[in-house]
């Protein structure tokens, strides 16, 4: 598999760009070096450009906080689609017969900036498990911690215990943030399945996730259209399931797996447990 330096010798084969945010674009805390140029190069060339994210929140709070780190709608990209929005979606239309069967009532596993998720909808955050009909699960909370699911056993026992369905809005198990590995709202629905528990996973790898930023994108051909990120479970596996090219980012999840400059072998067999086939890697979202 080649390993390039960065993406300059993509851009003439394609003409849209779907890019993960988290470990790809920036770190949790600020841009990776070079992403930022690299971005406007992007657009300068004429290139469209999508972030298609994990974060279990709308997509304007994730606009928000791109634009804290330099990244400005227009001049960077043209998008953004994060699984949140798309369980906001969910629950407005009520179309899936998943949503159509969720009460008012709902129990929030996780911080209270994520409750942008059920904003400006006929619902109510219940207190406790008892009180709920379903449960939105936005990942670890600060009072018990991004680090282990440990701390997290005693409610997911009670919710699963009243037979309450879970709404995951972040399929991601881990995330890089500031070098530091956290754990996501996957990992507490994995869990949650353990115990029994009926779970509705939105965001990637579910192929479906992929059809709203290629209306973004406004790109037709899909073999037009490349796919960047740094999760061979997510990232890769999502791409590959909607029939789009795809690149591995050799930086977030993959280089705290692999190191800062890993050698092919160790990607070969990596990429072989999750039945992945990208196009080749790159060291960094950079020009």
């Amino acid at each position: 598999m080649d390993i390039l330096d960065g993406i300059a010798p993509l851009a003439p084969r394609y003409d849209g760009f779907v890019l993960d945010l988290w470990g790809v674009v920036h770190d949790g805390r600020r841009p990776y070096p070079g992403v930022v140029e690299a971005l406007a190069r992007l657009r300068e060339a004429g290139k469209r450009v999508a972030f298609l994210s994990n974060a279990p929140r709308r997509a304007r709070v994730v606009e928000r906080q791109l634009a804290g780190m330099g990244i400005a709608r227009g001049a960077h990209y043209d998008g953004v689609i994060t699984s949140g929005e798309l369980v906001w979606r969910h629950l407005a239309r009520r179309e899936d017969p998943f949503f159509a069967r969720l009460g008012r009532r709902v129990f929030h596993i996780g911080p209270e900036r994520d409750h942008s998720v059920i904003e400006g909808l006929d619902l109510a955050f219940a207190d406790s498990p008892a009180r709920a009909d379903w449960v939105l699960n936005t990942g670890p909370d600060p009072r018990r911690g991004p680090k282990s699911v440990a701390p997290y056993e005693e409610t997911l026992a009670a919710c699963a215990g009243l037979g309450l369905p879970m709404v995951c809005a972040n399929p991601d198990l881990a995330v890089m943030v500031a070098g530091e590995r956290l754990i996501c709202a996957g990992a507490l629905a994995a869990r949650y399945r353990e115990m029994g528990g009926a779970v509705a996973e939105i965001g990637k790898p579910d192929p479906a996730v992929y059809a709203p930023v290629l209306d973004l994108l406004g790109v037709r051909r899909r073999e037009r259209v490349l796919a960047i990120g740094d999760s061979p479970h997510t990232d890769l596996a999502g791409a590959q399931a909607a029939g789009l090219d795809a690149v591995w980012a050799l930086t977030g999840l993959a280089a705290d797996a692999h190191g800062e400059d890993p050698g092919p072998e160790p990607l070969r067999k990596a990429l072989a447990e999750h039945a992945v086939r990208p196009l080749a890697a790159v060291r960094g979202l950079r020009w």
